[in-house]
């Protein structure tokens, strides 16, 4: 039997607004991690955690190493986890890092990472999806604006907004190469989105994203109440945000290269089950359902 669909997109004529009743942001308390109370209670009100420096320079100079072998690992020419940018075929994204690369997969279950999700899931957790994104200088285009659970909602089967994503700073995020926003609040509303999923929709989405998009009317009305807040700062430096998040980046014409680690963590009490908004699920690197919790 298949669960209450609490949150309906790609059904309607026209867009709605759903606000987020069932949800929390966060699930557990200060004595399920290192966050304290006044952390967790800016993440619920906000829906995101800044954290100005997560890795010590050491960890920080062997992330970016391997972040470089895989951009250049001859081995992932061809592979579909490796996403090119449309107009100039530089690496977008590189998905299924934690299993792709043993460094990552070794990080992401210290303490301070894996840690931090579980405290905010109020479980044990696993990955859905991981990645890099490399946003290269002159051309690396934008991220339109999105609720990355809508999609996975849609097109993955994730039942509820019980997901959270920590982009980690690989590079210096500046202002102008492309860093990312957020409508602070605005994890409180779902927009639901018009239009239905095309077969295979993946395929196009990586690169340019267009079904399940927001329509500029409902984020006029989430821009207007929230704002927008820019993520700058150090390599190093990481941002923890709720799946429900309405974020965005623009385009990177300067020569400053913008790259970013970017991991899912979904409670195991949340797993997939079938699409919600489409034929059949995406492949296994967009959305695991082979998982196993992260110890």
């Amino acid at each position: 039997m298949s669960p209450t669909d609490l949150y309906p997109t790609r059904r309607f004529d026209e867009p709605r607004l759903i606000y987020r009743t069932e949800d929390p942001a966060v699930w557990g308390g200060p004595a399920d991690g290192p966050l304290t109370q006044a952390h967790l209670d800016v993440h619920q009100a906000d829906g995101f955690t800044p954290v100005q420096a997560l890795l010590e320079p050491a960890e920080l100079a062997a992330a970016q190493n391997e972040v470089q072998r895989l951009l250049r690992d001859p081995s992932l020419i061809g592979d579909e986890r490796v996403v090119r940018e449309r107009t100039t075929d530089e690496v977008r994204s590189v998905f299924d890092v934690h299993k792709l690369s043993p460094f990552f997969a070794a990080l992401i279950r210290d303490d301070r990472i894996a840690g931090v999700a579980r405290q905010i899931l109020g479980s044990e957790v696993y990955v859905h999806q991981s990645r890099i994104n490399y946003k290269p200088g002159f051309g690396g285009a934008p991220f339109e604006w999105h609720s990355d659970f809508e999609t996975w909602h849609a097109e993955d089967g994730m039942p509820r907004m019980r997901a959270v994503s920590l982009s980690l700073a690989m590079t210096e995020n500046y202002h102008f190469n492309g860093s990312l926003m957020i409508m602070p609040g605005s994890h409180q509303t779902f927009v639901s989105c018009v239009g239905e999923t095309p077969a295979d929709n993946h395929r196009s989405s990586l690169v340019r994203q267009e079904a399940g998009t927001p329509d500029h009317g409902s984020l006029r009305l989430l821009a207007e109440k929230h704002g927008i807040h820019q993520f700058t700062g150090p390599a190093g430096s990481a941002v923890w945000f709720d799946s429900n998040c309405m974020h965005g980046s623009n385009g990177n014409i300067t020569p400053f290269p913008r790259s970013n680690l970017f991991i899912v963590f979904n409670s195991i009490e949340n797993s997939l089950v079938e699409p919600f908004a489409a034929e059949k699920p995406r492949p296994e690197y967009l959305g695991s359902r082979d998982w196993q919790i992260l110890t």
